[in-house]
């Protein structure tokens, strides 16, 4: 999941399908505990809270976590959930921000049974429910800005949804990959995955290391008559990129929903 404060480009120009019931309750703090860390990648750490008071979220919405120090001082970041449905259990994945506030101490400091503060669900643009439409699906991540794609990829699987879906993720190394068990289930029902590997490659790999480029979104990405709906995230530069890259191959950037992430 992405380092924080995410922003919605509102490129769709047509209304977005109703929320469910969950979805539609207004946003509301919640107290939160932590039931459980893990290290995702080198840098990035994976955290399950209990949340008994949530109302559920559609993947691919986020929320704001607050922390308070004993002094009373307090910070708040938003993060995308890596989780969806009506469960009260909610997944987030922090990616180390250096020089941040926020984020070092949820990688580095933070333990189960901490009491934390979270509200939402927040953010009903980049979402994606199953049964809505069979329109194919094109996901496109870098680096952490996985987290909420990969919510929605999930979702897709659990679901048995119908919908055509690939998932361009660029990514540093093999070692930077997040939620790849979630993303393996996903490929085993349906998912199209292509890893773009800017720094290293896995041993053995056909395509050496080296970035992302127009040529390699155009082999990756459903063509633009499919009518996809894509969505992107990632970093600022990241996301510019993209879309100057699909305007350019001839995607309708109505079709583009695109989250951006700042630091924390």
């Amino acid at each position: 999941m992405s380092a924080s404060a995410p922003q919605v480009d509102g490129l769709e120009a047509r209304p977005a399908s109703p929320a469910p019931a969950a979805a539609r309750r207004r946003p509301a703090w919640h107290a939160a505990t932590v039931a459980s860390v893990a290290s995702e990648t080198p840098n990035a750490r994976r955290i399950v809270l209990d949340v008994p008071t949530w109302p559920g979220n559609d993947a691919g919405q986020h929320l704001d976590l607050r922390l308070t120090a004993e002094d009373g001082y307090q910070a708040s970041r938003s993060y995308s959930i890596a989780s969806s449905g009506n469960g009260t259990r909610l997944t987030l994945a922090v990616d180390r921000v250096d020089g941040g506030e926020v984020s070092p101490f949820l990688v580095d400091a933070v333990e189960v049974g901490d009491a934390l503060e979270v509200h939402g669900p927040l953010g009903g643009w980049f979402v994606w429910r199953p049964g809505v439409s069979e329109r194919p699906v094109q996901l496109i991540a870098g680096g952490s800005g996985i987290v909420p794609l990969a919510a929605i990829a999930t979702a897709h699987a659990n679901a048995g949804d119908p919908s055509p879906f690939r998932l361009l993720y660029a990514v540093r190394t093999p070692d930077d990959v997040f939620f790849r068990p979630e993303l393996d289930r996903a490929a085993a029902t349906g998912l199209a995955v292509t890893h773009v590997y800017s720094r290293r490659a896995p041993d053995g790999a056909t395509v050496p290391a080296g970035r992302l480029t127009r040529d390699a979104l155009a082999e990756a990405v459903f063509p633009p008559a499919a009518g996809a709906q894509v969505y992107v995230c990632g970093s600022t530069p990241f996301v510019e990129q993209v879309l100057r890259w699909l305007a350019e191959l001839g995607h309708d950037t109505t079709d583009v929903r695109a989250e951006r992430f700042g630091g924390s």
